[in-house]
């Protein structure tokens, strides 16, 4: 079989490092609008198919945009994964090629099915409207106990002002999420079936659509997992300690344990599951988790059947 051909790429601010294989060629560029663009050239005349390059907190964004816009297949894996890797080859030594090297081999041995690709233009564009409108979200929280704390009437004049600024500008990020949504269809019609769910309102299908693209693509198991939602069990020997759940995307987990909160006072059917819990023994906060997980596992297979919610089958 010929080896798939792949490569790694180590972002700093000013340098993109990159190695490819099996050719075993490395190479570096500028980390701006030129150095991109022969990276692209380079890339697309050796025939990569992979591209897989870590999550910087934004400094591959330019890169990876260009790459995937260029129809290559581009991944943004997360550091910790990449220096798992790093651990099980058994190395210690650390550089940008290195790194870059390291990325590449990570692409040689990893699936791809649980990457992170690049998301549209169109994606990316809602997606950070919806990272924005929570920003402004925990602010307004912030101020507003700074409002019921104080007592210097020039400091409360001042946090009212700035509420109600804040409370503008959520509106208007709100209203072009909204647009943002009728210029996809296949994104506004995910947000529709989201929607038919009890429980599930306008921000936490938006925090769905946008922090978990993977949606309707996954079996019940994995959408538990990558909303954090999944019991893991940590047991060794005799020991028998309770399962926790842990990881995921934290944001994801926040808005479905409020939509859980809300589903088991308007959702007959996860009202009676959740009583049930309680009923037998589980603490208030686990059955919340358990109504949760539900949750989570319905929007999944009603994305991926595209048929909306039914009462009769709400419960699996």
């Amino acid at each position: 079989m010929t080896a798939q051909c792949v490569a790694g790429i180590d972002v700093s601010k000013a340098r993109l490092d990159v190695f490819v294989l099996p050719q075993r060629l490395a190479f570096e560029f500028a980390n701006d609008e030129a150095g991109i663009a022969k990276l692209r050239q380079e890339l697309k005349g050796l025939g990569v198919e992979r591209v897989v390059l870590e999550a910087t907190g934004g400094l591959e964004y330019c890169a990876a945009r260009t790459l995937a816009d260029a129809e290559l297949c581009v991944e943004r894996v997360q550091p910790g994964r990449i220096r798992a890797f790093r651990t099980v080859l058994g190395k210690r030594a650390k550089s940008d090629p290195l790194d870059a090297k390291l990325a590449a081999r990570f692409a040689q041995a990893m699936s791809e099915e649980h990457a992170h690709s690049v998301p549209s233009r169109q994606a990316e564009t809602i997606r950070s409207l919806s990272a924005r409108r929570r920003q402004l979200v925990d602010l307004l929280v912030q101020e507003k106990t700074r409002l019921k704390m104080s007592r210097d009437l020039f400091v409360l004049e001042s946090l009212k002002i700035t509420i109600a600024h804040l409370k503008q500008e959520r509106a208007r990020i709100e209203a072009l999420l909204e647009s943002a949504f009728e210029k996809d269809a296949a994104i506004a019609r995910k947000n529709a079936l989201l929607r038919t769910i009890p429980g599930i309102g306008p921000v936490v299908a938006t925090t769905l659509i946008t922090d978990l693209p993977e949606l309707g693509r996954l079996n019940r198991h994995e959408a538990a997992s990558l909303s954090g939602l999944a019991p893991h069990p940590e047991r060794s020997g005799i020991a028998r300690p309770g399962d926790h759940i842990g990881g995921g995307r934290a944001c994801v987990r926040t808005a479905l344990y409020m939509a859980a909160v809300c589903a088991i006072r308007c959702n007959p059917a996860l009202k009676t599951f959740y009583k049930r819990l309680v009923e037998g023994g589980k603490p208030h906060k686990v059955a919340i988790i358990a109504v949760a997980r539900k949750l989570i596992v319905l929007a999944n297979a009603l994305i991926r059947t595209d048929t909306p919610w039914n009462p009769a089958s709400s419960i699996g």
